[in-house]
This record gives structure tokens, C-alpha cells and sequence, in this order.
């Protein structure tokens, strides 16, 4: 990271089925970001649309370089002069029955500079609790990472929170967005812990933008929504419901974390 400040927002929310309500509190989130001084802003996982069932999922899916959700990003970026990782978002995959689940950074001036599509896919089976994204979902294949004026960033969407060697394979970042929609269930037992590992063992800071909260289809998710540095400490966190987090992130403690502890140097394959 380069030595300035960076500042960078969270904006947890409870979406809904509908586009344009979804759309509307996103716009006012990044707004009050970008008021705050923020540089960089991320939204969650399935930010447009969310309980909507897969027919309605299915159908919201964009076209990558066009479509509604995808202009308003880069209209967004652009007014407030702001790097926004478009939390993830509806795209259209290979086959009428399926999506891709992708990410989308767009740079101040509202060009899209990285595309990141969901690795692994979440399944989950206990009592009446039941999901499996492979019905409507289609895997990505490569991580992502990007270079900003401000470091190196690399991106993850939700349940790839549980596979370290996807974090390894961004060749350490300097920080980690991750837009989630994690169950309460699961978040309950395991959000935090996973946070603060993939950050401490890549030592880099991470910033992961939860759903927080009951949905439309009675789903609830985890929301604590987190900003967490190189030494596993958290900056920032929202418990449930919508609003930012924020933090300024030093590059000064960066380099202070992975110099008093160089294990990325000290790794034997």
C-alpha cells in the first residue's frame, strides 16, 4: 500500500426482491460513504435482488458490460469519485438455468477494472434449513485480484471465505473485499473466526460487507459486517441491519505486521 490513509466503507444491507428499492438505499449508503471521505466502497452479496426466489434471479441476470444494475454502478463510481466494488451481482452464464454469481469493481471515473465470478458454491442441509446455489449458479474459475493506486486488492464472495487456498492464490494482497450473504446459522458459528484467519494468515486487511438481517423469503443472514487488519484485530463492525461501516486503513501497520512477522516468507510447500 502506498503511504496515505486509505478509507474504506462497508454498506451492510437487508435487500430485497425488488431492483429498484435495492438500488435506491445503495445509492444513499454510497453517497453518505463518499461524504465521509471514503475512497473505496464495497456493497454485499446479491445487493440488487435478494430472496427473490431463482425465477426472479435468474431473470434479473445482466448481460457483463450492460444492464440497469451494472449502469448504475458505474454512474455511482463516477459522481462520487469513488472505487466501488459492486458486491455481487446477477450475470448471465452459460446456460438459461443458470447464473454467474460475480463481483464488479468499477475505478473512479466508472470503468469496470475487475470481474470476479463466485469459486465455490454453497450447500447446506440440517433440519429444515436447506440450500444448494448449484441449482441456479455457475462456478467461476480464477481468482481475482486488481492493482489500484493505493495496493493490491483481491476479491472473494461469501462461502469462499472457507477455502484458504483461493486467498493464497491472490498472491497476498494488500487488502481482501469479501461481499457475503451468510446464514445466520452458519455466521453464528463460524463469520468471525473465518474473517480474522484468512486476514491473519495472509496479513493484509480484509473488508467484508454482510447481508444483515431478515429477508423477504424468511432467510436470515448474519449481517456483523467487519473491517479486520493484517493482525486479526477488528477496526469496524455493524451487527444487524443496514448502515456503513468504516475505516481508515494504514499502510504503516501493514508493513509493521508483515515485517515483525515475515510467515509468508517462511512458508515450505
Amino acid at each position: 500500500m502506498k503511504n496515505t490513509l486509505l478509507r474504506v466503507a462497508g454498506a451492510q444491507m437487508v435487500s430485497t426482491r425488488s431492483v429498484t428499492e435495492n438500488l435506491v438505499t445503495a445509492e444513499r449508503l454510497i453517497a453518505e460513504a463518499a461524504q465521509e471521505g471514503a475512497q473505496l466502497a464495497a456493497l454485499p452479496e446479491f445487493f440488487p435482488v435478494f430472496g427473490a426466489g431463482n425465477k426472479r434471479l435468474i431473470a434479473a441476470a445482466e448481460t457483463f458490460g450492460a444492464g440497469r444494475i451494472q449502469d448504475w454502478a458505474r454512474t455511482t463510481a463516477r459522481r462520487h469519485g469513488i472505487w466501488l466494488i459492486a458486491g455481487s451481482l446477477p450475470l448471465v452464464g452459460d446456460t438459461p438455468t443458470h447464473i454467474r454469481n460475480s463481483a464488479l469493481a468499477f475505478d473512479p471515473a466508472g470503468e469496470c477494472v475487475a470481474r470476479y465470478d463466485k469459486i465455490h458454491l454453497f450447500a447446506f442441509a440440517r433440519g429444515v434449513e436447506h440450500y444448494d446455489e448449484a441449482e441456479t449458479i455457475q462456478p467461476g474459475e480464477f481468482p481475482v485480484a486488481f492493482a489500484t493506486p493505493f495496493g493490491r486488492v483481491g476479491l472473494a464472495i461469501c462461502y469462499d471465505l472457507r477455502f484458504p487456498e483461493l486467498f493464497r492464490a491472490l498472491e497476498q494482497p494488500d487488502l481482501i473485499v469479501l461481499p457475503a450473504a451468510f446464514t445466520e446459522t452458519t455466521g453464528r458459528a463460524h463469520w468471525e473466526i473465518l474473517l480474522r484467519a484468512r486476514a491473519i494468515e495472509n496479513q493484509c486487511w480484509l473488508l467484508a460487507v454482510d447481508q444483515g438481517g431478515q429477508h423477504a423469503n424468511r432467510q436470515h443472514t448474519h449481517g456483523n459486517s467487519m473491517v479486520i487488519d493484517p493482525w486479526g484485530e477488528i477496526r469496524a463492525r455493524r451487527d444487524k441491519g443496514t448502515g456503513l461501516i468504516m475505516a481508515d486503513l494504514d499502510p504503516a501497520h501493514l508493513v509493521a505486521a508483515r515485517s515483525a512477522l515475515p510467515a509468508l516468507e517462511h512458508r515450505r510447500l
